[in-house]
C-alpha cells in the first residue's frame, strides 16, 4: 500500500514536533522564538507521510519574489523523495501567490541539498562569506536562484 503524503500549514501547537526534527537534522536548528515569529509572517507548511510529521519547510514572500528560508526532513526518512515534494510545494505555493522567482541560501557544506536545489532547477550566483556558525566558526553559504512557473516540474 502506497504512503499517504500530505502538507497543512503549521500551527504553534506543532512547534515541539517541528523543534524535535530540527534538533536531528541541523547543526544549529531554528529556535522555538523563530518560528513563533515565522508562524505570524510566513508560511509555514508542514509535511505528514500518513499521519507522521517527516518535515516542513518556511518560504516568505516580498513582492514577487519568493525566499525559502528552512526545509528540513527527518533524518530518518532522507533519501526517499520527500525533500523534492515539499520543495515542489513550497514553490508551487510561491507561484500561486505571484511569485516569478525564488531566493534561497544554503551552507557550502550541504551537498545533499545543493544535489536537490540543482535537481530542481535552482543555479548559483554567489556566496556569502562567513554567513553560517559553524563547528569551527563560520561557513560560507550559497546563494541559489530558481525562475518559478506555474507548471513547473
Amino acid at each position: 500500500m502506497m504512503a499517504k503524503i500530505s502538507f497543512r500549514l503549521m500551527q504553534e501547537k506543532d512547534l515541539d514536533s517541528v523543534l524535535a526534527l530540527e534538533q536531528q537534522a541541523f547543526t544549529h536548528p531554528w529556535t522555538r522564538k523563530l518560528y513563533v515569529d515565522a508562524l505570524h509572517s510566513y508560511e509555514c507548511w508542514m509535511l505528514y507521510v500518513d499521519e507522521r510529521h517527516v518535515g516542513h519547510g518556511v518560504i516568505s514572500q516580498v513582492l514577487d519574489e519568493a525566499h525559502l528560508l528552512n526545509i528540513a526532513i527527518a533524518v530518518s526518512e532522507q533519501g526517499q523523495g520527500l525533500g523534492l515534494q515539499l520543495l515542489e510545494h513550497l514553490m508551487q505555493r510561491a507561484s500561486q501567490r505571484g511569485c516569478v522567482e525564488c531566493f534561497l541560501e544554503l551552507r557550502a557544506s550541504n551537498k545533499s541539498a545543493y544535489r536537490l536545489y540543482e535537481r530542481y532547477g535552482f543555479n548559483e550566483i554567489g556566496r556569502r562569506r562567513d554567513y553560517y556558525p559553524a563547528p569551527a566558526g563560520h561557513e560560507d553559504a550559497l546563494v541559489m536562484v530558481c525562475t518559478l512557473f506555474a507548471d513547473h516540474q
